[in-house]
C-alpha cells in the first residue's frame, strides 16, 4: 500500500512538473504569452450584449457606446457614460433617442451635454486584464468615479485592442497607442483641455494610464492632465510575474523565483515589460523640471492577492526620488513615512508627498481586494481630491 501510495504521488509528481516546463515553453512565444498576461479572450459578461448598456444597470441612453478610430487603423469599442445627475436633468430628450450602438458619437445629445459644458469634467478609464468595459467589478466603478459630482463628471472607457468588441492583437506598443487615440479623442473630438481631463487606472490599466501620462508630459509644449489616479499598480511584468498566479491559480514564473539565475533567463523572454517603475519617475522629473502642476494618487488594498500592495510602496518611492535632486533610499523614505503617514486604522494608512509642484499621494487600505475596491467610496474622494483643488467650487 505504501509502496503504491509512493508511486502514485511520484507520478503525480512528475505530471505536475511536466506541465509546467510545458507552460514554461509556450510562455516564451510571444502569442501564448499575450493570451497569459492580457486575458483578452475571457469575456466575462455572462451572455450580456455590450451594445445594451441597460441589461448592466445603467439607464436609457446613460451609456452609448460607440468607435475611436487609433492611427494605426483599429476600431476601440467603448462606452461614453453620463452622470446620474446630468441624466436627470435630460431625462426625457436622452430617453426619446434611438438606443444601442452609436455610428456617429458626436450627433448625440449626451456627446453635446459633454463638449459644450465648460465645467464639465472627463475620466478616461483604463480598466485591466481580462474582460470588457462591462465586466466584473468596472460598472460600479464608473458610478464611483462620477459620484462626487453626478451633474458633471463624464466617464469614457473603452476596451483595448483584441479585447471585447474592439479588433486587433494586444500588445505594449498597441495598448499605448489605443490609449493615445483615445485622449485625442477627448481633446480633439470633445474639446475638452487637459486641465479638465483625470486618468484612471487599475491594474494593467495603471502600466498604460502611466504610459500615456508620461507621452503627453514629455511633448513640447508639455501636456499634463488634472492628475491621475491608478488602483493596484505594478512595477513591471517582470516583477509582477515572481509572484502573480493567473485566476489566483496558476503560477507563471514564481516556482522560478528561488532560482534567480533560471528566473532572470525566463524573464529576457518577456515581451511587454510595461516598466511602470521608470515611467512614473520619469512623468514626476519631467512636470518637476519645467515647472508644471500634477497630481498622483496610488491606492492599493493590503489584501489584495493578484498583485501584492508592496508594488504600489515601491513605485510611490521612484516617484518620490524623481523629485529629490540627490535621490532617497527606499529605508530613508520608509522612515519618513513612518513618521508623517495618517493612520486611519481599520480604513488603512495615508501618506502625501507635496512639492512646489505636485502631490504624490499613498494610500494603503486594510481591505478591497484587488477589483472590490473600485466602486468604494475611497475611489469617489480620490477623483475629487483632484478635481476640487484646481478649482475649488467645483464641488
Amino acid at each position: 500500500m505504501v509502496n503504491f501510495l509512493l508511486k502514485y504521488f511520484s507520478t503525480s509528481v512528475a505530471i505536475l512538473i511536466s506541465l509546467y516546463v510545458g507552460l514554461l515553453g509556450l510562455l516564451t512565444t510571444s502569442s501564448f504569452q499575450a493570451h497569459v498576461v492580457y486575458l483578452h479572450k475571457i469575456q466575462m459578461t455572462w451572455f450580456k450584449d455590450l451594445d445594451v448598456p441597460e441589461s448592466f444597470g445603467f439607464l436609457r441612453n446613460q451609456v452609448n457606446p460607440f468607435s475611436i478610430k487609433t492611427l494605426n487603423g483599429e476600431a476601440l469599442y467603448a462606452w461614453h457614460i453620463l452622470p446620474v445627475e446630468l441624466y436627470r436633468q435630460h431625462e426625457s430628450a436622452l430617453i426619446a433617442e434611438p438606443s444601442g450602438f452609436v455610428l456617429d458619437i458626436t450627433s448625440r445629445l449626451g456627446f453635446e451635454l459633454l463638449r459644450d459644458d465648460p465645467d464639465a469634467r472627463l475620466i478616461l478609464h483604463f480598466h485591466g486584464a481580462a474582460g470588457t468595459v462591462g465586466s466584473g467589478y468596472r460598472v460600479p466603478n464608473y458610478r464611483a468615479l462620477s459620484a462626487g459630482q453626478p451633474g458633471k463628471i463624464h466617464v469614457v472607457t473603452f476596451d483595448y485592442r483584441g479585447f471585447g468588441h474592439s479588433n486587433g492583437t494586444p500588445s505594449e506598443r498597441g495598448m499605448i497607442l489605443d490609449a493615445l487615440a483615445v485622449v485625442d479623442w477627448a481633446m480633439e473630438t470633445a474639446g475638452i483641455p487637459p486641465s479638465r481631463i483625470l486618468i484612471f487606472g487599475q491594474s494593467l490599466g495603471t502600466a498604460v494610464s502611466i504610459a500615456v501620462s508620461e507621452h503627453f508630459a514629455l511633448q513640447t509644449p508639455p501636456v499634463v492632465f488634472a492628475g491621475a489616479v491608478l488602483v493596484a499598480p505594478f512595477i513591471d511584468v517582470a516583477t509582477l510575474v515572481a509572484t502573480y498566479r493567473v485566476a489566483g491559480l496558476i503560477p507563471i514564473l514564481s516556482p522560478l523565483a528561488k532560482f534567480p539565475l533560471l528566473f532572470n533567463y525566463f524573464s529576457t523572454f518577456i515581451r511587454d515589460t510595461w516598466m511602470s517603475k521608470d515611467r512614473v519617475a520619469e512623468y514626476v522629473r519631467v512636470n518637476e523640471a519645467n515647472g508644471k502642476k500634477y497630481r498622483l494618487t496610488l491606492i492599493h488594498a493590503e489584501d489584495d492577492y493578484d498583485i501584492p500592495s508592496h508594488h504600489t510602496q515601491t513605485i510611490f518611492w521612484h516617484a518620490v526620488n524623481a523629485t529629490i535632486a540627490g535621490g532617497i533610499s527606499y529605508g530613508e523614505l520608509e522612515k519618513m513615512k513612518s513618521e508623517s503617514k495618517v493612520d486611519l486604522g481599520a480604513a488603512g494608512s495615508v501618506v502625501e508627498w507635496r512639492t512646489e509642484n505636485g502631490v504624490i499621494r499613498e494610500e494603503i487600505l486594510k481591505t478591497g481586494l484587488h477589483d472590490v475596491v473600485m466602486g468604494n467610496p475611497v475611489i469617489t474622494m480620490a477623483v475629487m481630491r483632484i478635481f476640487a483643488p484646481a478649482d475649488p467650487s467645483f464641488s
